[in-house]
């Protein structure tokens, strides 16, 4: 492998790192095995510490090809706990507020889904990486301090109900760059007058890059 000249990888993003993390560890092992001082390594496409799956890195001149990674459809698969809300519409933070969800029924969440395929408006979750006046939304979340987000357009290709065993739901979701599924989650909730939030995210695909075909650490390391 050339790292300077180029490489494109793929990672299953381990649960609980952030993208950062692993793009920090792929450079430090890069540098120690080849003994490399500086090298590019970027990613294409944050993943949420509380998400795991395909992530693409890039080093060297590999990083000019970053955005066209970002602007392929990606696929997930989400978990959501229907009947209670967090302010970060996952784990990341504790439950607020709790719904009822006795009116829910599987044909429901199936009617509602349909609600969400195709061009759809979508505000952007508060604790998020959007940037309000320079600074990152979660930043100013994380202070105490009102966030106010515009909705943006979004398209959802497809979803798919995989199991309902309420109030736990999850499903298969083929969307757009710049979609959260967090967010997605929110929607869902609400509209099916209650609240959820995301309990487990996987990407699965990015383009034509599976899961399948991603490696760990451990393998990295074998392969350098």
């Amino acid at each position: 492998m050339n790292f300077q000249e180029g490489e494109i990888l793929y990672f299953n993003k381990p649960l609980k790192w952030t993208s950062f993390h692993l793009v920090n560890k792929i450079r430090w092992k890069i540098s120690r095995a080849c003994k490399i001082k500086k090298i590019k390594v970027g990613h294409a496409g944050t993943l949420d510490p509380l998400a795991d799956g395909v992530l693409i890195i890039c080093t060297g001149r590999a990083t000019k090809q970053i955005e066209h990674f970002q602007s392929l459809p990606k696929e997930y698969v989400a978990t959501m706990q229907l009947g209670a809300t967090t302010p970060s519409f996952d784990l990341e933070t504790n439950i607020d507020a709790r719904f009822p969800t006795a009116h829910i029924t599987e044909e429901t969440v199936r009617n509602v889904l349909t609600q969400f395929t195709g061009s759809i408006q979508q505000v952007p979750p508060t604790f998020s990486a959007c940037k309000i006046n320079g600074e990152r939304a979660y930043a100013l979340a994380r202070k105490g301090e009102e966030v106010s987000l515009q909705a943006k357009t979004l398209i959802i290709d497809e979803i798919e109900l995989l199991s309902c065993n309420l109030p736990e739901i999850k499903i298969r979701v083929v969307c757009s760059k710049g979609t959260y599924i967090r967010a997605l989650a929110r929607d869902i909730g609400r509209a099916l007058g209650s609240g959820a939030h995301l309990s487990g995210l996987t990407r699965t695909r990015i383009g034509d890059i599976t899961l399948e075909v991603c490696m760990g650490l451990d393998d990295f390391e074998k392969t350098l």
